[in-house]
């Protein structure tokens, strides 16, 4: 009776095993689970589970020897073609074996776990040995997942991979079925935490990998331009990233990627974006925005990419932007020739006929070239940022680097400021021609985005305030809103002190416009008749530019009745106040009779006290330049313009013996008593220029550096005030930081203002002779 359990549980384990092989054999549907999971109970109970354990194990590891030598050996390859699809093909057959082969062993095996619940439950604990379904798994590794099965499932794994790579079309489930195996396993026998998948293909994947792709890098640069190589490129990562999502692992997307990051992206950074004809510059010549994104997208992968990107943009706008400068530098020589401009208007105001052609002067040239700069650089700026906002995703870094780009080229042009106001004075004065009032907006924004980059906007300020004093004083303005406007935008820009004067000047028109309209009433009130209707413009002299001595010019009388009629009313009004006429900045309109008809001439303050010495002299007589110069005082510079204006131009009103087109101190001039037009009204513009000649230039300049020298020691003795102590390297950079929105002051010229200051006592030098001291 002692040893009957002990052969029941022989003849239960004789039954079970029976059974557990016909599960194997996929025979379950024909067995009871109660009776089978009872007999594996009954054996665990009676002290029998080491029995069990083993045997069940032993018989596992029988079913996958026989699998194995069922499926995978007739699948194994042949090893003798070098065809890579039949390579390809033998390689998918042994994965679709080994799949079928797991599939079979995890069918059983998840069927036998059923039956053997109570021994995992209990005898597996006690026992401290895994669990059935883990020991299945481990019998996987040691029966299926060895030398020589492992090594040919790797190699085509590898193999349908690069066939993929190549171009062909694969059977991925294969792959991919397969791996999830590898994936599933861990070697618990040595407590490993990786995967079979993680310890074994994955390097081999990778390896394999950097090899072709350091080789595909290579032959891509041989092969393809840029935009085609950034295309090849960006595939080849798409492709990577849905391989490692169909076929491999996710585990595998970064490590991959790092792959191709750095054999086709960093590798060949420079030969890409330098390549000849097809690089950076071909693609922004040929406004090429999907491959400059592309080329975006990529670079941003890597560190290297958008230093690179940064560095070569930043060359590619210099390099154009000295292009722009060296075709403005290119005007034919400084001032002025007898072929200035005349506007022509009849009575309603619109011009009719036009000069002959002449060749332009140099002003003109300098003019035109100042403009198309402008122009140029604008649409440099439009491009560069459509390519910024389009390609580059508004990326910050490279926006930094646009601008310090613009910056430097725009600098290297000395005469940057005066074309930039140049331009706004175009615009202001003809901008409405043609062009909305929102259009013109549009572009003075945009010019305002240039003036931006310059440095020396107290060089631009001095420019933009003799254009704008010509604009008021000539009521050339075609839009007082547009003035205001552009104003606002500077004072957005520079700050208040930068426009302070701007707006002086138009406050003195308005003043000016209320005190001839009290001029008027009070002409009226006291019944005071005047052969000459004037009209005065009072400029408070620290706002406008002009020169403090006005230019001589002796009036003819009537002039002199005139303007000294208005000095005595103005005075009334004004204690303390000194008017001086500045005769250069005025115009006058004439009516002249000549032989055919009477027009109305409109002249400068000069031409008509010029025309007016004809008025008493007979038809056909000649006044001499001398009596023109001793009658009127004028200088001869400006003497020799209005008789070449009057002489020499489109209208000629006067005669010059001997006619030419230059003024000689040796000529004389009569009345061109048979002149005729067309027009009723007509303009005679002085033979002038708003761009500045050589001499002019140097005296601007001279007056710049004077006025630099003042801003700087006011600057310096500010902070020195406020801080009272300062060392001598804090206030170099403290006195360049609060003069940068005015100019870049050079720190020489700080040291020398400082010294200035010391001899004046305004400062003192410390003991230690690298601070300074205020002196109250």
């Amino acid at each position: 009776m002692t040893h009957g359990p002990d052969v029941s549980m022989d003849e239960t384990w004789a039954k079970l095993s029976r059974n557990i092989v016909e599960i194997q054999n996929h025979n379950a549907a024909n067995l009871s689970f109660e009776e089978n999971h009872r007999y594996a109970y009954n054996m665990v109970l009676y002290k029998n589970g080491d029995k069990l354990y083993k045997g069940s194990t032993q018989l596992v590891a029988e079913n996958l020897d026989k699998l194995a030598k069922e499926y995978i050996i007739p699948a194994f390859p042949t090893g003798v073609t070098e065809d890579a699809m039949q390579k390809s093909q033998e390689g998918e057959m042994l994965l679709k074996a080994m799949k079928k082969v797991w599939d079979d062993h995890t069918s059983s095996l998840s069927k036998l776990r059923d039956v053997l619940r109570y021994m995992d439950r209990v005898y597996t604990k006690n026992a401290d040995v895994p669990e059935i379904w883990d020991v299945g798994l481990l019998l996987f590794i040691k029966h299926i997942i060895r030398n020589p099965i492992e090594g040919h499932v790797i190699s085509a794994i590898l193999t349908l991979i690069q066939t993929e790579r190549d171009g062909y079309t694969i059977n991925r489930s294969s792959v991919k079925g397969c791996v999830d195996v590898f994936l599933q396993l861990q070697d618990l026998s040595t407590r490993e935490a990786l995967s079979i998948y993680r310890r074994d293909i994955e390097p081999a994947v990778l390896k394999e990998s950097e090899v072709f792709y350091k080789k595909e890098g290579d032959r891509l640069l041989e092969t393809c331009d840029a935009p085609e190589y950034l295309q090849r490129v960006e595939a080849r990562f798409h492709e990577e990233e849905s391989r490692t999502h169909h076929i491999l692992s996710t585990l595998t997307t970064l490590p991959l990627r790092r792959i191709l990051e750095q054999h086709l992206v960093s590798a060949h950074l420079w030969t890409v974006i330098n390549m000849p004809n097809s690089g950076l510059d071909a693609m922004i010549d040929s406004d090429r925005v999907d491959d400059l994104a592309r080329l975006y997208r990529l670079f941003t992968r890597v560190s290297a990419g958008l230093p690179c990107l940064r560095k070569s943009l930043r060359e590619t706008i210099i390099r154009r932007g000295k292009e722009i400068n060296e075709s403005s530098s290119s005007a034919g020589g400084e001032g002025v020739d007898s072929g200035g401009e005349d506007d022509g208007m009849d009575g309603s105001g619109k011009g009719k006929g036009k000069a002959k052609a002449r060749p332009p002067n140099a002003a003109s040239q300098t003019l035109s070239l100042a403009l198309k700069w402008v122009q140029d650089v604008l649409d440099l700026k439009d491009k560069f940022d459509k390519i910024w906002s389009k390609a580059f995703q508004s990326d910050r870094d490279l926006e930094s680097s646009l601008n310090e780009a613009f910056e430097t080229f725009i600098n290297l042009n000395e005469k940057a400021p005066e074309y930039i106001s140049l331009f706004i004075d175009e615009n202001l004065k003809k901008g409405l021609k043609g062009k909305s009032e929102t259009e013109v907006d549009i572009v003075l924004d945009k010019t305002i985005t240039v003036f931006r980059f310059i440095t020396d906007k107290d060089v631009f300020e001095r420019y933009y305030k003799g254009h704008l004093a010509k604009r008021l004083l000539l009521g050339r303005s075609v839009s007082d809103d547009a003035e205001r406007g552009m104003l606002a935008k500077l004072k957005v820009e520079c700050g208040y002190q930068f426009t302070q004067k701007l707006e002086g000047m138009f406050h003195d028109m308005k003043i000016s416009s209320d005190t001839m309209e009290a001029y008027r009433d009070h002409l009226a009130k006291n019944a005071v008749a005047q052969d000459i209707d004037i009209s005065v413009i009072v400029m408070t002299s620290t706002f406008w530019p002009m020169s403090h001595t006005a230019a001589p010019c002796t009036f003819p009388e009537e002039l002199v009745k005139a303007s000294k009629s208005f000095e005595r009313f103005y005075l009334s009004r004004h204690s303390g106040r000194r008017l001086t006429w500045q005769p250069s900045l005025g115009n006058a309109d004439v009516r002249v009779t000549f032989k055919s008809r009477k027009h109305d001439l409109n002249v400068s303050t000069f031409a008509c006290a010029i025309l007016l010495l004809f008025e008493d002299i007979s038809d056909g007589q000649f006044l001499t330049y001398e009596e023109i110069q001793a009658a009127t005082s004028i200088q001869e510079v400006e003497l020799k313009r209005q008789l070449q204006s009057l002489a020499c131009a489109k209208w000629k009103i006067l005669k010059k013996h001997p006619p030419g087109r230059d003024v000689n101190s040796t000529d004389s001039f009569s009345f061109n008593v048979d002149f005729s037009a067309n027009l009723q009204k007509i303009k005679i513009s002085t033979i002038a220029s708003r761009v500045e000649s050589t001499e002019e230039r140097k005296e601007t300049r001279d007056r710049i550096d004077e006025e630099r020298k003042h801003q700087t020691e006011a600057c310096i003795v500010r902070i020195m005030k406020d801080r009272k102590h300062m060392t001598h390297n804090d206030l170099i950079n403290e006195v360049t930081r609060q003069l940068a929105s005015r100019f870049q002051p050079n720190p020489m010229n700080i040291k020398k203002r400082i010294e200035g200051l010391i001899e004046r006592e305004y400062l003192e030098r410390c003991e230690d002779r690298k601070s300074y001291n205020y002196l109250a």
